[in-house]
């Protein structure tokens, strides 16, 4: 999924400027990356709050065109939120093209829990213990989400790993290179029925 982001860019840089900016409903911001110098940006505040309650936004390709201009390719990178208010308080773009290879968080999906044979049958519950995973890939081709197919968990089989999820082609776990076949999603309680 593609984004459409305006922004401007600024002079004035530091802890005061990002004050005034704020104020007046302003979001400092900065594009880095590419074999360009880093940008500092502003952009309008309550439109970038919203497009960050969407999901797939933090993952999904951003065309950020800067003072009208022609529109680069980004991703988002980092966003600071204030400690008790509804304030995004900065972001971070990084600049991506095809060549680009990226490490970026992407949530897990679950579909089919409450139809696994250890829930209906054989009286458990499953318990998430990943809600995310880092992914290695083409940063124009970051999945938006990773699907987790519970229908199998039974007392015979209780969890599924990181070995068991299903990514797109060119797409790798950091957890699976690094060695690490982490536990996604575990079937607690569940006693096999007698036969």
């Amino acid at each position: 999924m593609t984004f459409e982001i305006q922004a401007q860019s600024r002079a004035a840089q530091g802890t005061g400027a990002s004050r005034r900016l704020r104020k007046a409903g302003q979001l400092p911001g900065i594009v880095y990356g590419g074999d360009k110098a880093p940008l500092v940006i502003s952009l309008d505040h309550n439109s970038m709050y919203y497009q960050l309650q969407e999901e797939a936004f933090h993952t999904g390709v951003i065309n950020l065109s800067i003072d009208g201009g022609k529109a680069e390719q980004v991703l988002l990178r980092a966003v600071q939120y204030h400690s008790f208010k509804q304030q995004v308080l900065h972001v971070d773009f990084q600049r991506i093209d095809a060549s680009t290879k990226v490490e970026i968080k992407v949530p897990l999906h679950f579909k089919n829990g409450d139809t696994a044979v250890g829930v209906k049958l054989q009286g458990g519950t499953i318990s998430h213990v990943l809600n995310e995973v880092m992914v290695r890939c083409s940063a124009t081709k970051v999945p938006e989400f990773v699907e987790v197919d519970l229908g199998e968990l039974s007392a015979a089989h209780g969890s599924v790993h990181l070995s068991d999820l299903k990514l797109p082609e060119g797409a790798d776990l950091v957890a699976l290179l690094r060695g690490n076949d982490l536990a996604v999603a575990i079937l607690n309680g569940a006693k096999a029925v007698e036969a």
